[in-house]
């Protein structure tokens, strides 16, 4: 199937809450997040739905921002089935071309394994990653240090 035939909505009432849950509990970056935790973030962030013609959600990715100064991009995912075949750039895209993250001052995201991709749509390594700072969750730190 051709990923041209898939629809992007950023209507949040079409979104499969308990398919985007599977999705991110199986995930290297959220492994058995809870689902509450995968509902609160979904209420806290633009979100953005891809579907197959019968309605069938296969990819999902969010954005956190003040749409002024910063935008963050996260849990991007496509469906096995439809990998391979730019879906993840398309969802990317689309936020970035979006009127409200356009001219926002930094667009940052993390990920192990898809530095291409996000390459291709402008993104590079931090510019002053010595003024960047993180505080993790211990349960958090702990599923990154497993992982290392």
């Amino acid at each position: 199937m051709s990923t041209a035939s898939i629809e992007l909505s950023d209507d949040s009432l079409r979104l499969d809450v308990a398919r985007i849950h599977r999705w991110l509990a199986s995930s290297y970056w959220t492994p058995g997040i809870e689902r509450l935790q995968v509902e609160r973030q979904i209420a806290g962030s633009h979100c953005l739905g891809a579907y197959l013609p019968g309605g069938t959600q296969v990819g999902f990715a969010r954005v956190i921002s003040d749409r002024a100064s910063f935008a963050w991009l996260a849990d991007v995912w496509v469906d096995d089935g439809v990998r391979g075949q730019g879906l993840g750039t398309r969802l990317a895209q689309w936020f970035i071309e979006h009127p409200d993250y356009a001219d926002v001052r930094r667009f940052g995201l993390a990920t192990k394994d898809a530095h291409g991709l996000y390459t291709r749509l402008g993104f590079t390594p931090l510019a002053r990653p010595d003024r960047l700072m993180e505080k993790l969750s211990g349960p958090f730190a702990a599923t990154l240090e497993a992982d290392s």
